[in-house]
């Protein structure tokens, strides 16, 4: 079962295999990414019209005498395009959430490529899905007494879903387990 879901905040693609010949019984694969409601091309145009509309005030101040104004104009394009290429950056985050009967792996991928891994015994391992205020959610890993949070850039529905897909794939290893 291969299943992929988009909002306005962050993105799940996951599949999931409840039960095959192979023996892979109970595997749960998914990747979250956050989601970037602007793509490359609406960026290049919003970039043109920022930069249109600036440079053509800009020349209006310039031809009154204030030339200053022209280069305040041109460094506001200048921060509004540092500021979305620092957003863009930070969209390259991606967690990948691996189950098998063996482990629950979460492997974090920085913008900078740094990866973190991070690993747990499916049979002890709970999903804690704590609901906030104004609904607003918290998706953390518990085992042990120790807590690892994830997901963060996802939207509240998202963790809610990414909640029961997860535990219900780590019930289904546990009834596999010996």
């Amino acid at each position: 079962m291969s299943e992929k879901s988009e909002s306005a905040q962050g993105a799940i693609a996951s599949s999931a295999t409840p039960g095959d010949n192979s023996g892979r019984r109970g595997t749960f694969r998914a990747v979250l990414y956050p989601h970037r409601s602007l793509g490359p091309k609406g960026f290049l145009v919003l970039m043109l019209a920022i930069g249109g509309v600036s440079f053509v005030t800009g020349m209006v101040f310039l031809m009154k005498g204030a030339w200053p104004v022209f280069g305040f104009f041109g460094l506001d394009v200048a921060l509004v395009y540092a500021a979305f290429r620092l957003n863009y950056r930070s969209g390259r985050l991606y967690e990948t959430v691996e189950l098998t009967p063996q482990a629950l792996t979460i492997t974090r991928v920085h913008p900078s490529g740094h990866q973190e891994s991070f690993g747990f015994n499916p049979y002890w391992v709970r999903v804690r899905l704590a609901e906030g205020p104004q609904g607003r959610t918290d998706l953390r890993l518990a085992s042990h007494g120790q807590e690892f949070a994830f997901a963060r850039f996802l939207t509240d529905e998202e963790r809610r879903d990414l909640s029961l897909s997860l535990s219900g794939a780590l019930a289904e290893v546990r009834v596999a387990l010996p």
